[in-house]
């Protein structure tokens, strides 16, 4: 057959729903494959959005998304999209076209070295020179984007060769099972976690997996042991529970980082050092279980003492049948803090001034999500406030990235949450300047017919540089800008467009466009001005006292 078909049948023998894309001439042959396949395309507004999709998707599933884009300016902005599913562990293939590479008569003409420049971004990129290498190419671009530590990687599609035809099948996916921890591993942590006095759990972006979550939650509910998670981590397990604590959401000197100070062990699974580490290790500190796919990267802050390597979830099997609460252990200034951090959360959550203050807005968010609601954050100060105010009850409910930490991601985000979960409520939350990088995928989401509400925080500024430029003392610069009339804005997609004038006014009017269905976008204005008060010196002073 020709490769294209058979590129195409190669993607249905991998499972795959979808394909996210921006077509060019150089991939017209694979366009007409896909006309005939049950794969679905769909077409976006810009590649990077394409990109966000096709990784959220994999973030979602842990099967590989699948975006396409043509050669050069096409493949060039899919850099951030193959950054983002890179650092953030979300398994992706990217699938670019190239001019003729056996006869090309166009010399240089949009055409850059694609393979090269995909190298540091993913875990793989080839390009294929011939139609019969085309099956055993995409399986192993699917296999190890989708392989601990999942990742993008990337196929350049030349046109003639997607002409070519072949008589190689299809390889099929093979069955495979991650290698388990060794027992002795397993023993050495049992009796580390057993003979601490104040032992702590710390969940990180590794462990936010389906099966991981599942015995992650077993683990807690049998020993009761204090319970924190990075920001990526959120939602592992529920944090209404009795043994959570808190979200490192901050880099230091919050409520949690007090927990961890007192703690003399640290079972730290999932570790990623892609985040920014929540604690730092020192001679003399804290003893660190590190249980993870991967053995620790070990720097000048952290050198864990016991490492089991393995299988993330056996590992914690392993771990939950050996051990059994202990008497002698103390989680009384755990409990003590977890209570502080609660109360400070809710503190200021009834105030109706306008515009909104983030708390209460959060606060109002949560009442009208259900349990299984799916927010997708975009990148700006909102995130700071959802990370630690916001309880998540389960896995992947808070789409936040505190890796590449893009902005222009929440909205497609969110669309590939509302493709994978069609009957949950999602909601994009994005600043005004996040939102207007990918805000042409309105369109695309109007496209798809999607229930689907987006929540655009407004303060006329890049709001979180802002804070940061406050806290080092500079003088306010550079950081503000204008915005659209964002009601007429929506509706000029064929979205309903709503502003809120008053706090009273929003808790009902979310739930109206949930209510309604279609596309709604809602303007809200928001008061950032008490983020270095409360987010840096009120809180480093009351945590200090306990």
């Amino acid at each position: 057959m020709k490769a294209s078909d058979l590129f195409v049948r190669a993607l249905e023998a991998e499972g795959a729903e979808y394909v996210f894309a921006i077509p060019g001439e150089e991939n017209l042959d694979l366009l007409e494959s896909l006309r005939g396949s049950k794969v679905k395309l769909i077409v976006t507004r810009h590649e990077q959005a394409a990109g966000f999709m096709a990784a959220t998707y994999g973030r979602l599933t842990g099967h590989s998304g699948v975006c396409l884009s043509t050669l050069g300016p096409g493949a060039t902005n899919l850099v951030t999209a193959a950054a983002y599913a890179q650092l953030g562990a979300m398994p992706m293939v990217m699938v670019t076209g190239q001019k003729p590479i056996k006869s090309s008569k166009q010399g240089q003409f949009q055409i850059i070295d694609v393979v090269d420049m995909m190298q540091p971004l993913t875990k793989f990129t080839k390009t294929i020179v011939s139609g019969d290498n085309v099956p055993a190419h995409v399986r192993e671009a699917f296999r190890l984007a989708e392989e601990e530590r999942p990742g993008a990687t990337h196929l350049e599609f030349p046109e003639d060769i997607a002409r070519e035809h072949s008589t190689m099948p299809v390889l099929e996916p093979s069955y495979t099972r991650r290698p388990i921890a060794e027992e002795k591993a397993i023993r050495q942590a049992a009796e580390a976690i057993a003979a601490a006095r104040k032992p702590l759990l710390l969940i990180g972006a590794g462990a936010n997996r389906k099966l991981t979550a599942k015995m992650l939650r077993e683990f807690v509910a049998k020993l009761g042991i204090p319970t924190i998670t990075t920001q990526m981590g959120k939602g592992v397990i529920d944090e209404s529970g009795p043994h959570f604590i808190g979200n490192t959401a901050l880099s230091d000197g919050d409520f949690v980082h007090r927990a961890i100070d007192q703690a003399d062990l640290i079972i730290n699974v999932g570790h990623d050092v892609v985040e920014k580490p929540p604690f730092f290790m020192r001679p003399g500190g804290a003893e660190v279980v590190h249980i993870n796919f991967n053995s620790a990267k070990v720097d000048p802050v952290y050198f864990p003492q016991i490492e089991v390597v393995g299988d993330i979830a056996n590992s914690l099997w392993q771990l939950k049948e050996r051990l059994e609460p202990q008497q002698h252990w103390s989680f009384a200034d755990a409990h003590r803090i977890r209570d502080a951090l609660q109360k400070h959360i809710v503190d200021g959550c009834g105030d109706d001034s306008f515009p909104m203050r983030p708390q209460c807005l959060v606060q109002q968010v949560r009442d009208v999500m259900p349990e299984n609601g799916i927010l997708a954050l975009d990148n700006g100060m909102y995130k700071i406030w959802f990370a630690r105010n916001y309880p998540a009850h389960s896995p992947n409910s808070v789409l936040l990235d505190n890796a590449l930490a893009t902005m222009g991601a929440g909205l497609p985000s969110a669309m590939a949450a509302k493709l994978v979960y069609p009957d949950r409520r999602v909601l994009a939350i994005c600043g005004d300047g996040g939102f207007m990088m990918n805000s042409q995928e309105l369109e695309t989401a109007v496209r798809l017919k999607q229930d689907l509400v987006i929540l655009l925080l407004r303060d006329d500024a890049y709001g979180m540089i802002k804070w940061k430029q406050a806290q080092m003392e500079f003088h306010e610069f550079g950081l503000d800008f204008g915005n659209p009339d964002f009601v007429a804005y929506a509706e000029s997609y064929g979205a309903h467009g709503h502003r809120v004038g008053a706090t009273a006014e929003f808790k009902p009017l979310l739930e109206h466009c949930f209510t309604e269905g279609g596309v709604h976008l809602i303007d809200v204005p928001v008061n950032y001005s008490d983020n270095d008060r409360i987010l840096n010196r009120e809180i480093r002073e009351l945590a200090r006292k306990l």
